[in-house]
C-alpha cells in the first residue's frame, strides 16, 4: 500500500490527536519534530476534505499552550537541578551551551522570549521549563504563551494549508512547476517569520547590569 493510500485510511481525529500530543510534548521540553508534524498535517488537510484546517489549528494551538504550561510547572518545581539532569541525559538538546543561549534570550526579552521562542526550534523546547526555572510570573508567561501558541500554530497551519490548496490547483494546469512555486512560497513565509524572531532577539538591548531574574524583567 502506498503512503498516500495509507494516509487516506487514517481517521481525521487521529491526526488531530497526533498533532496536539506531539506539539504538546515538544513544548513541554521533549525534543520532538512538532513543526514537521504540523506542516505535514496541514498539507494533508489541503488535499483531503475530511481534515478541517480550523480544527487542526485549534488542536495544534491547544497542544502548544498546554504543553508549555506543564513545562513551566515542571521547571518551577524542579529548578536548575532539573536542567542539569536533562543535560546529562540529552546533551545534544540540553547541553550547557544550549541552556546558556536560552538563558541569555530570557534575560534580554523577558516574557517575549516565550512568544518569539515559538518560531525558533531551540527556544520552542526550552521556553516553558526555563520560564519556570527562572520563576517568571505566571501571568506574564501565560499571556506570551497563549499569544505565541495561537500565532505560531494557527499561522503555520493557515499558511501551509493555503499553499497546499494553491499547489493542487496549479498542478492541474502546470504540472510540477506549480508545486515548486507553491513550496517556495511556503518556505519563504516560514523563513520570514523565523528571521523576524531572530532580528527581534538581536535588536533587544543588553541588560544594564548583571543577569536580571525573569520575574523582574519588563516586556
Amino acid at each position: 500500500m502506498h503512503v498516500q493510500e495509507w494516509l487516506e485510511t487514517v481517521p481525521a481525529v487521529s491526526i488531530y490527536a497526533l498533532v496536539g500530543v506531539v506539539i504538546g510534548l515538544e513544548s513541554l521540553g521533549i525534543p520532538l519534530p512538532g513543526e514537521i508534524i504540523l506542516v505535514s498535517s496541514a498539507l494533508l488537510a489541503s488535499q483531503h476534505g475530511d481534515i478541517d484546517p480550523i480544527v487542526l489549528g485549534i488542536c495544534a494551538s491547544t497542544g502548544a499552550i498546554v504543553g508549555d504550561s506543564i513545562g513551566y510547572a515542571i521547571g518551577r518545581k524542579g529548578g536548575r537541578p532539573l536542567l542539569a539532569r536533562l543535560g546529562g541525559k540529552f546533551p545534544r538538546h540540553f547541553g550547557e551551551a544550549h541552556i546558556a543561549t536560552a538563558e541569555r534570550s530570557f534575560e534580554k526579552w523577558g516574557m517575549w522570549a516565550v512568544f518569539f521562542g515559538r518560531f525558533v526550534a531551540l527556544l520552542r523546547i526550552f521556553a516553558g521549563p526555563l520560564a519556570g526555572v527562572l520563576r517568571m510570573p505566571y501571568w506574564k508567561f501565560l499571556i506570551a504563551n497563549v499569544l505565541g501558541g495561537i500565532v505560531w500554530a494557527g499561522g503555520t497551519t493557515a499558511v501551509i494549508y493555503y499553499v497546499g490548496v494553491v499547489a493542487e490547483a496549479w498542478l492541474k494546469r502546470f504540472s510540477w512547476v506549480g508545486l515548486v512555486l507553491a513550496v517556495l512560497i511556503g518556505l519563504t513565509s516560514m523563513l520570514v517569520l523565523k528571521r523576524k524572531a531572530r532580528q527581534a532577539q538581536a535588536g533587544m538591548p543588553e541588560p544594564a547590569a548583571g543577569p536580571v531574574p525573569a520575574g523582574e524583567s519588563t516586556p
